[in-house]
């Protein structure tokens, strides 16, 4: 029976990995409108800033979508299921303050991985409490960015900067032309894929969004699948803290406010739907690009920060109402 679901259930949304949209009469894919707006956002900034096609400028671009990449990827899981994340953000601040904080007495190595493991763990925790206990995604995910936050200022009150030059090797390290963390972030997208549309787990993730009480008589775990789809949300942002961390040289544990928002506008734009089910790393990928290089444009003109946040309220806001238009039109 489960192999029945992973082929026949899932098909029906991970399959079709581009929604589409109709425009003028003429069916346009999300991947096509991607591309277009991708091209557009790069020409623009190629044509009116003397520095976006600079190496310093594109290599600082590739580190900076990591994070966003990372926290995306694990948020795109949770919402296949139909659930949220808020608490990306404040596991961010905790893993990166935390690794940073045992650098000077262990092996980084095994500091960065702690951080991970504390990213795990608060993941597991937050799925358990959603899929055992039967309570709201938004409320658990919301109590925990600030109980997560408060962990992280408990830990440190105030910023730590390691003076090991081997502990900003993983944020700045190259392999050739791109960054060794540009390269971690495409790995766990490529992997990503091929577990949510390859394997029976990430098939019933994915199902669960379209229809868990379908899932449940079909013989599937779905509070164990829902558990795992909050750990590797949690396994993201814990690796997104660390490598941040690694990146800026220091962590402190008010970084990452907001960065739920990022994550969630970028599997949005994707076209991901909030209501479960349906959703593609590809696509999120692309609505990752899209926002690093709206930042970016803003970013070389100047723009002060907080309009950035109004635009990508602005961007959620569109995007959901041209999905909502697409259902309804026959």
């Amino acid at each position: 029976m489960t192999g029945q679901l992973a082929e026949a259930a899932p098909a029906a949304t991970a399959g079709r990995r581009f929604p589409r949209l109709v425009v003028g009469g003429r069916d346009l894919t999300v991947q096509a409108a991607f591309v277009t707006l991708i091209v557009l956002l790069a020409a623009t900034a190629a044509l009116t800033s003397d520095t976006f096609l600079s190496q310093a400028n594109l290599t600082n671009l590739l580190k900076q979508m990591v994070t966003t990449g990372l926290l995306a990827f694990g948020m795109l899981v949770v919402i296949l299921t139909g659930g949220i994340d808020l608490s990306v953000g404040s596991v961010v601040a905790f893993s990166g303050i935390v690794t940073a904080g045992l650098v000077p007495g262990i092996p980084i190595p095994l500091a960065m991985a702690v951080g991970v493991a504390s990213g795990i763990g608060f993941g597991m925790v937050n799925g358990t409490l959603v899929a055992r206990f039967g309570l709201a995604p938004f409320v658990v995910t919301l109590a925990a960015l600030t109980t997560i936050r408060g962990l992280a200022f408990v830990y440190s009150e105030v910023p730590i900067a390691p003076d090991d030059p081997a502990f900003f090797a993983l944020g700045s390290a190259m392999a050739g032309p791109l960054p060794v963390s540009t390269l971690i972030m495409l790995t766990v997208f490529l992997a990503g894929g091929i577990f949510l549309t390859r394997t029976p787990a990430g098939r019933s993730i994915v199902a669960i969004g379209g229809n868990a009480e379908t899932v449940r008589l079909a013989g599937i775990d779905v509070r164990r699948h829902v558990i795992l789809a909050y750990t590797i949300s949690g396994a993201c942002a814990g690796l997104a803290g660390v490598i941040l961390a690694s990146r800026v040289g220091i962590a402190q544990p008010s970084v990452g406010v907001a960065f739920e928002l990022d994550a969630i506008a970028a599997c949005v734009i994707g076209g991901a739907s909030l209501a479960g089910g349906r959703g593609s790393t590809r696509a999120t990928f692309g609505g990752v690009l899209v926002l690093v290089l709206i930042n970016n444009l803003l970013n070389l003109y100047g723009v002060q920060s907080f309009w950035q946040q109004v635009l990508k309220g602005l961007i959620i806001i569109a995007v959901i109402l041209v999905q909502r238009t697409n259902r309804v039109r026959p």
